[in-house]
């Protein structure tokens, strides 16, 4: 890591001259440009007469001091749009839009212009010109024209847009960053906040914050066929990573190292980012739902350890959850409730077609849990309350891990997780035998015309397969490093 210098002019010339001559390297399979021209097209249909639609590209965030986070874009925007970079906005018309030269347009898009020394540090920017040319937008202009560009958004009817979250910071020395985009916009449209505007009228009649979301759920809830490709990629990369590492598993590996092993496997066939923070959880930890900190150093060969991680795939994620024992053996306890939590996840699977709802699959899979957990003793009746399964048991995914999406009825071509879990913190109010004991199973289910398809098959899901999985050698039991050791 080294810090910002001060580059002469001459140096700039040179540097733009690198970075036009040199295109950005990269895999073959993204989703084309006339994929996201149809998207917009689709939203244009749903849209309501005369209305705009108002997307802002995600903030830089920042990490600490002078370093940010890797960035990541907005889903609806990448959606709309293939654009991966900071400090853009579009616009999509409902119908045809006149400039002052008399040009008709339905889109625009304002973008970060190329910065050569810019570009040094931080990557290559497409520009204006690159987005025309790579993403087919016509109407693309550098972000600081956004401020002088003439449009009457008092005209319309509707102006669509999510509401801010006052999380942008401003670059003073840049007038064409999203913090100045959003203020801009603000002045153009009325908007006036008063820090906690979320929820409420606004003062303009014809601003609306709530009917955008709705339109991109009922679009990006049902996915295309050039998705569910990118989600089949991502789905099986995060399931192989699981299946590496049933093969690598051994009592006295870390949390951390079992994190690792997955990881590896998502950047070993090109997966851009986690689609989410990793979730690696041994013992009590596999209790704590969202368990991120992934710090115990050394697992017990007694205990069984949950890892829930997806692979982001150009932009697609998957989520899939293990659940297996750090010896490859269960317990007998261990297996009545891998075996029980196992036994809903199959019965509401099955359940998957289109016209089924979403509320009957997860009443089905509480309904089995709770049987099975009064006959094991664990609770007194299938009908007392406890907090042995405190969540849901579907979601959508796809551009987000709980992607947007109707939750009423399932539709042909919906992709969907179904993950029921148990979890037995120690402490609990039932036989200590028990505690400790947290298991989730997690798939990925693409809904089809009859019925469904497991996406998630290759990871093992049955507690001999898994079993059979641990016995079999890894390439890593022959890996070994030198002890980590302070000083000289």
């Amino acid at each position: 890591m080294i810090r910002t210098i001060k580059i002469n002019s001459i140096l700039i010339a040179l540097l733009s001259g690198f970075f036009v001559s040199h295109a950005q390297d990269k895999r073959d399979d993204y989703l084309p440009a006339d994929f996201h021209k149809d998207r917009r097209e689709q939203l244009r249909k749903l849209m309501p007469n005369n209305s705009v639609a108002v997307f802002f590209a995600n903030p830089v965030r920042n990490r600490a001091n002078d370093v940010d986070f890797v960035y990541h874009q907005d889903p609806n925007l990448y959606y709309l749009t293939g654009y991966k970079e900071p400090h853009a906005v579009l616009l999509i018309f409902k119908q045809d839009q006149t400039d002052e030269d008399g040009d008709k347009y339905n889109e625009i898009f304002f973008v970060q212009q190329k910065n050569p020394m810019a570009e040094m540090w931080t990557g290559r920017r497409m520009g204006d010109k690159g987005v025309k040319e790579e993403l087919k937008i016509e109407h693309a202009y550098n972000g600081s024209s956004f401020k002088d560009y003439n449009i009457d958004f008092g005209k319309f009817d509707k102006v669509m847009f999510y509401d801010f979250q006052n999380d942008v910071r401003d670059n003073p020395n840049d007038q064409s960053d999203l913090y100045s985009l959003i203020e801009q916009f603000k002045q153009k449209v009325g908007y006036v906040s008063d820090g906690n505007t979320l929820g409420k009228e606004l003062p303009s009649k014809n601003l609306d914050i709530r009917e955008l979301n709705t339109l991109m759920a009922s679009l990006r809830g049902v996915k295309t066929p050039e998705e569910i490709e990118l989600l089949r990629k991502a789905v099986f990369i995060s399931t192989v990573g699981q299946v590496e590492v049933m093969k690598a598993m051994k009592p006295g590996m870390s949390e951390s190292e079992i994190q690792g092993i997955h990881e590896y496997v998502f950047k070993k066939y090109g997966s851009e980012y986690e689609g989410y923070p990793s979730i690696v959880g041994a013992g009590n930890n596999g209790c704590i739902l969202h368990y991120i900190e992934n710090e115990k150093p050394n697992i017990e060969s007694k205990e069984m350890i949950l890892m829930d991680l997806g692979a982001e795939y150009h932009g697609y994620t998957a989520d899939v959850t293990r659940t297996i024992p750090i010896d490859g053996e269960f317990s007998p306890e261990e297996k009545a409730i891998y075996d029980l939590v196992y036994k809903a996840q199959e019965a509401a699977i099955q359940m998957c077609k289109p016209g089924t709802t979403f509320q009957e699959i997860s009443a089905l899979a509480r309904k089995i849990i709770n049987e099975g957990l009064a006959e094991l003793g664990i609770i007194s009746s299938p009908t007392a309350q406890h907090m042995y399964y405190p969540h849901g048991l579907s979601h959508h995914i796809g551009l987000d891990v709980h992607d947007l999406g109707p939750y009423e009825v399932m539709q042909e071509n919906m992709a969907i997780t179904v993950e029921p879990g148990i979890y037995i913190p120690s402490g609990s109010k039932c036989d200590p035998k028990w505690w400790g004991i947290a298991v989730r199973i997690e798939d990925d289910v693409l809904i089809t015309k009859d019925g469904f398809e497991l996406l998630s098959s290759f990871a093992p899901r049955t507690t001999e397969a898994i079993e059979a999985m641990m016995k079999q050698p890894s390439p890593l039991d022959a890996f070994k490093l030198p002890e980590l050791k302070g000083g000289k």
